[in-house]
């Protein structure tokens, strides 16, 4: 349990904080100045491109347990889902950094195998570093839908200033929003994985969350990587 703590502790050198999941982008753009405004984001983005992230992470800490599972497949199958290529790299980059940090915490032959692809996505490191704490397939995805939440609650707070406890507030509606959703994305992670096929994962997503990705990677000066 103080393991899967720390995993989603926001001091965990990751590199999460680099990146706002799209608030940059819609605060540039003034479509986001209020904590009503990233309520309004944020529940859409947990029940829509959040089920990626969370199936991933719930698919990955199953995997982590299972012989060969032959870890490009579920990667490549993450990344078709993602079909912004700045997402994408986004996802990289932050998976890059988690791996540092989990092949020291929690060592192990599911995280040196994740190591050897040569790039993999944030949710499955995430999720194999779940399972090395101990978490379950609900908790992982739960996980996901946390530092979804937290990034973005963050980045709006350094960018417009909002007031840091009625953000608190909308990111714990948020995480009741996600309850259902991480344990949907454990009953559609388990489907798959039994199945051995990482095209049952769910593709669901938002074409509003794509867009951004892309129009952040074009702004000539940005506070976030993402």
């Amino acid at each position: 349990m103080l393991g899967l703590m720390l995993l989603a502790d926001s001091r965990l050198p990751s590199g999460g904080h680099g990146h706002s999941g799209g608030v940059e982008a819609l605060v540039d753009r003034g479509l986001l100045r209020t904590t009503d405004d990233l309520a309004l984001f944020l529940a859409g983005r947990v029940r829509t491109g959040g089920q990626v992230p969370a199936v991933a992470a719930a698919a990955a800490c199953v995997l982590a347990v299972t012989p060969d599972p032959r870890w490009g497949r579920w990667d490549g199958a993450v990344g078709a889902r993602m079909p912004s290529a700045a997402q994408r790299a986004a996802s990289c980059a932050q998976g890059a950094a988690l791996l540092r940090t989990v092949a020291l915490a929690w060592p192990g032959p599911a995280i040196d195998a994740l190591r050897a692809l040569p790039r993999v996505h944030h949710p499955l490191v995430l999720g194999v570093a779940a399972a090395a704490a101990g978490a379950t397939p609900q908790q992982a995805a739960g996980l996901a839908l946390h530092h979804l939440v937290g990034g973005a609650c963050t980045a709006a707070v350094r960018l417009l200033g909002l007031d840091p406890l009625r953000v608190a507030a909308v990111a714990a509606a948020a995480g009741r929003d996600a309850e259902p959703v991480a344990a949907q994305a454990a009953i559609a992670a388990a489907t798959a994985v039994a199945a051995d096929d990482p095209t049952l994962l769910p593709t669901s997503g938002s074409p509003l969350t794509d867009v951004l990705a892309e129009l952040h990677r074009r702004s000539e000066a940005t506070l976030f990587a993402s």
